[in-house]
């Protein structure tokens, strides 16, 4: 082989991201069906090791990340004018969005079932270590030391932590300005590394699904089916519904230039299934689409790390039915 002829690995880096995915996906199921159809032990014990091991990556990435990006996204109201009105009203929409994508998730929930005829009883489910109140939970969001939620990867407390740290840094002013200059050096680095964890989500594909066709099989699997197709319906709901008429009634902007300009990050977003590893490439979109850069560091690392309406909303409100109905 020639130096200037492409290599193996930099031939499959061309392969759009997609459809290394949905190869994952393929392979995963074909190494699963044959580990439990052959029961071979050590088949079904490597794609667990690789499942496992891309989790732990994805894990060891997101507690600092969520840190760093909440206190940079913070910080950077620095940098904007009526900071507090467009924190507010940024504050407010997120709310807004989240609570129709949790009525969306509820109302698919209620309309299909998709807890019934799943077998499964409460038996079937782990107990729980302990429930609490309201109070229980509001208190619990503060930390009692600076390590523990890192972790446990305890989100909120980290967010707590981000947040305080960030109003801090902006009432010091300048005297904050090195660790912030630091922090967002810091967020650039973890960002690079979790797309670096984020290129390997073929292979985690591979072993994640590999290892739930050797574990479970076809059956229990396809009884989950209403459960899945539920959650993509109702994030398409909010993607292609609530979204545009937002845009068109309240913005009053163009649907149609929006998904045009936004694509490439939505559809990395989807494959990737990762709204903070996008981050990058969202805030790109963001500022070619209008947004001042400005704003738009303080909104997207906010809102990649803290509102997700699929996987906090939609989801949690399908899967409450879901587990309301078994």
């Amino acid at each position: 082989m020639s130096v200037s002829s492409p290599t193996s690995f930099a031939k499959y880096l061309k392969v759009p991201f997609w459809a290394q995915i949905l190869a994952g996906l393929v392979l995963g199921v074909l190494l699963g069906w044959l580990a439990r159809s052959q029961d071979i032990s050590w088949l079904v014990t490597t794609l667990e090791k690789v499942g496992d091991t891309f989790i732990g990556l994805l894990k060891l990435a997101v507690a600092p990340l969520v840190f760093f990006a909440i206190l940079v996204s913070i910080t950077n109201l620095r940098k904007v004018n009526n900071a507090a009105r467009l924190a507010s009203r940024t504050l407010l929409w997120f709310m807004i969005t989240s609570l129709i994508a949790v009525a969306i998730g509820l109302v698919i929930g209620l309309v299909t079932n998709p807890g019934a005829g799943t077998g499964l009883t409460p038996a079937d489910g782990a107990k729980p270590d302990h429930t609490g109140s309201w109070i229980d939970f509001l208190t619990g969001i503060v930390p009692t030391d600076v390590i523990t939620p890192f972790t446990e990867l305890n989100v909120l407390q980290i967010v707590f932590m981000a947040a305080v740290a960030g109003i801090a840094a902006l009432q010091l002013g300048e005297k904050a300005q090195p660790i912030l200059t630091l922090s967002e050096s810091v967020l650039e680095l973890l960002q690079k590394a979790l797309w670096w964890v984020i290129r390997l989500a073929p292979l985690g594909t591979v072993g994640l699904i590999g290892k739930a066709i050797a574990t479970y099989g076809w059956d229990l699997i396809g009884k989950y089916a209403t459960f899945t197709a539920d959650i993509y319906v109702g994030c398409a709901l909010v993607m292609f519904v609530v979204y545009p008429t937002l845009l068109a009634t309240v913005a009053k902007a163009s649907p149609l230039q929006f998904f045009k300009g936004a694509w490439p990050a939505i559809q990395l977003a989807f494959v990737s299934r990762s709204s903070v590893g996008t981050m990058p490439l969202t805030q790109k979109v963001t500022e070619r689409l209008g947004v001042p850069k400005e704003y738009a560091s303080f909104a997207v690392p906010f809102g990649a790390t803290t509102k997700m309406d699929g996987c906090a909303a939609v989801y949690p409100a399908i899967a409450a039915i879901f587990v309301a109905q078994i």
